[in-house]
Parts: C-alpha cells; sequence; structure tokens
C-alpha cells in the first residue's frame, strides 16, 4: 500500500515538473515576440540587433567576446543604424515633451497622457496615504476664472503659528515668534511680486532684470542669485523653506547667506487632521530647534512657521477644483508660495511654474539632478496645481510659452461683490 502511494507522488511531481517546463517555454516564447517600436521597425533592424542597438544608445554593458554589430553588417552602416535610432528617439521624445508642453498651456493634459513611469508613481503616493487624509469636501467643481479667483480669495487666510495654542503657548512662544503677522508685516501693500521656482528651464532665459523690477521677489529653499543674476535676478523678498532647509547641516541654514536679510517662510508636511502637540514631537524634519535658535540669534529677522491647517486649505482648494483624486500629500512649496504672494500683493507674476518652450528634466537651475517628476509630479500633486494656476492665468499666451509667466491678480485686486 505504501509503494502504491510513492508511485502516485512520484507521477504526479512529474506531471508538475512537465507542466513548469512547458510553462517556461510558452512564457519565454512571447517575451521574444515582443511588438518592436515605431523606430525600430522604420529602421528595418530586427528584434535581435534592436535589443543590441539599445544596449549601445542606453550605454548598457556588453559580455566580453560578444560581437554587438550584426553578422553581415559593414561597420559604416551599423554606424549609421545607431546615430539614426538615437536621432529618432530624440525626435520623438521633443515631439512627445512638445505635445505634453502644449496640452498643459491650454489646460488639457490628464494623467493618462503622463509616462507610465509617472503614473505608477501617482498610483502608489495614492495607495500609501501617509498623512491620513481623509477629505469629505465636494470635488471636481468647474468654476469659471472669477469664480475660481473669488473661491481661492475666500478660502486662503495665511496662517503662522503665533504662539497661542499648546503646547507653543506652554512654551512661551506667544513671546518667541514675530510681534507682526505675515500680512501686517508689509508696511504699505506690494503692487507686483514675481514668484520665481527653482525649474531647470529658467536657464538662459535672460528674465533677471524683469523679475528684479517688482517690488518684491520669492524664492525657495536653497536656490541661489549668485552666478544666475542674467537669468534668475538679484532681489529677494521673501524666502520658502522646506523643514529640512533648516534641519540638515548640508544646507548651513545658520550661517549661509542666503537666510539672511530676507523674510522667511518655513513649512513641515504634518498630517492631515494636525495635532499641534504630535506633530511637535515628531515633525517630518525637526525644525523646531532651528527655528527657536534663530528667533533667538536674530530676533529682528522676520521669521514664520506656517500653520499646518493652512497647508491643508490649499490642498483642499485644489481637491476641490479637480474631478480626480489627487496626490493625498502637502501641496508643492511653489504653490503654496504662489497663494501666498496673492494674498500679499495686487498682481504676481510667476516664472516657470508651468514650463515654457524651455522645459527640460532638470529639476533645479543650480542642481545637476534630472527627473520628469519635478515638473509634473510624483509626490506633490504638481499637475494639478499647475492646471488651476492655468485656469486662472491672465497673461498671454505667448508670455507662457517664451518665458514661462504666469500673470495672476493678487485677492485684494479681485471683486468678488458680497
Amino acid at each position: 500500500m505504501k509503494s502504491g502511494r510513492k508511485w502516485i507522488l512520484v507521477v504526479l511531481l512529474a506531471w508538475v515538473l512537465l507542466f513548469m517546463s512547458l510553462l517556461c517555454q510558452i512564457l519565454d516564447l512571447r517575451s521574444t515576440t515582443v511588438p518592436r517600436s515605431r523606430s525600430a521597425a522604420e529602421s528595418g533592424l530586427t528584434w535581435t540587433e534592436t535589443r543590441r542597438l539599445a544596449s549601445v544608445v542606453q550605454g548598457g554593458s556588453r559580455t566580453p567576446g560578444w560581437s554587438l554589430r550584426p553578422a553581415g553588417l559593414s561597420e559604416g552602416d551599423w554606424r549609421r543604424r545607431r546615430i539614426d535610432l538615437r536621432s529618432r528617439s530624440r525626435d520623438y521624445y521633443r515631439r512627445r515633451s512638445l505635445e505634453v508642453l502644449h496640452r498643459l498651456w491650454t489646460g488639457n493634459l490628464t494623467v493618462g497622457m503622463l509616462s507610465p513611469r509617472l503614473q505608477k508613481a501617482l498610483k502608489v503616493q495614492l495607495s500609501s496615504n501617509k498623512h491620513q487624509v481623509v477629505y469629505r469636501g465636494p470635488k471636481g467643481v468647474r468654476r469659471s476664472g472669477l469664480q475660481l479667483y473669488c473661491d481661492l480669495k475666500r478660502k486662503t487666510r495665511i496662517r503662522t503659528l503665533d504662539g497661542t495654542e499648546e503646547p507653543f503657548f506652554g512654551l512661551g512662544w506667544d513671546r518667541l515668534v514675530p510681534s507682526l503677522t505675515l500680512p501686517e508685516l508689509r508696511r504699505s501693500q506690494y503692487q507686483s511680486c514675481a514668484v520665481v521656482t527653482s525649474a531647470g528651464a529658467v536657464l538662459n532665459s535672460s528674465l533677471g532684470t524683469e523679475i528684479d523690477s517688482h517690488d518684491a521677489v520669492l524664492r525657495f529653499n536653497a536656490a541661489p542669485t549668485k552666478g544666475f543674476e542674467r537669468d534668475v535676478g538679484n532681489k529677494t523678498t521673501i524666502r520658502i523653506i522646506n523643514s529640512q532647509i533648516v534641519a540638515r547641516p548640508k544646507h548651513r541654514f545658520s550661517s549661509s547667506p542666503l537666510y539672511r536679510d530676507v523674510t522667511l517662510v518655513v513649512w513641515d508636511p504634518a498630517p492631515y487632521s494636525a495635532n499641534l502637540t504630535e506633530w511637535f514631537e515628531k515633525p517630518d524634519f525637526d525644525l523646531f530647534s532651528a527655528y527657536v535658535e534663530q528667533r533667538r540669534l536674530r530676533p529682528e529677522q522676520p521669521f514664520y512657521i506656517l500653520h499646518p491647517k493652512f497647508i491643508w486649505t490649499l490642498w483642499d482648494l485644489i481637491q476641490d477644483n479637480t474631478e480626480d483624486q489627487i496626490q493625498p500629500n502637502p501641496p508643492s512649496s511653489g504653490f503654496i508660495g504662489i497663494l501666498l504672494m496673492m494674498s500679499l500683493c495686487r498682481e504676481v507674476s510667476v516664472y516657470e511654474f508651468i514650463p515654457s518652450v524651455r522645459r527640460t528634466d532638470l529639476c533645479h537651475y543650480h542642481e545637476r539632478y534630472f527627473d520628469a517628476a519635478c515638473t509634473l509630479g510624483a509626490y506633490h500633486p504638481l499637475l494639478y496645481e499647475k492646471l488651476l494656476i492655468q485656469r486662472i492665468n491672465e497673461g498671454n499666451e505667448d508670455e507662457l510659452r517664451r518665458k514661462g509667466k504666469v500673470t495672476l491678480r493678487g485677492f485684494s485686486s479681485v471683486d468678488c461683490g458680497t
């Protein structure tokens, strides 16, 4: 009896092994019959040749002794085909990039038009919900330009930590924070303001003089002006920084001249339903220690911490005006800065938030780091922020294309009646 059972198990095992072998062969066959790209098909290369050529174009390595050039093809023909494929790849990228830009300029860009990598990154962020966002408001309301302006004006109230809430009141922050609120700080209202993003597209723009002609200029994080004056100007009135800037030693927050003689505004991504005590005990980056030290060393310098409820109010505004579910993460520093300056100024010029024809994957003009997510978003809901700003842009399309310039009315210039 036991011998019979053993034979049955042997037969079953043999069938399983045979099935797995057949399955592997089928999968291997499918992998080698994937359709070629349009560029490869037009070049007349076989699948094997295309794979070899792709490894050359991408700088891939090859095993010693393996010839990349197909048999029967001269070195000259092989070189021409490599050049042709590179050219076709560049042309395709340019066409695709211009198509995305045009749709962004006209407000017709959707998530489905993003690259597969960015779409996947968006799905990952939607599923993670690190900040415990629970949104119960309306979604996808389609408002006209004036209605949208009035909605933003009604709901955007600059709010900073004023030391009156716990745990800050118990720590004496009511005497630590500036005596004047951020809106009260300006002695006379700024007529014209510039918001200068750190996008790589600002390089070779020659916008420096135009930017400096504004009454006030807002910049972000560690973006320098020295060495880039021709493109970004030299004036800085307000600098918005995230909590990494004050917490990480590499930014030299306490000693760098970037953070002197300007109004500083710092923020940190607290949970959506912010419990200030929990946030104080466990911020994303420790901004509180550096803030206390800076206020004691330079009490005359205006320095503010944005209240988490203000940050998430701006997120609510984006979701309220977007049909899609947006990333459950705080808005970008760029969007925060735009709404901040719309609260302080009669007119706001924003540079390279919506990119110009100089659009590039270079994230910041002062760093050598490339990623399309810096323009269209992965963590931050950048795509939706840009589409919202595009809807209220009062500048002309030529300035948007050439300069990446958006012109917005400040809230004090918007008449919403009663």
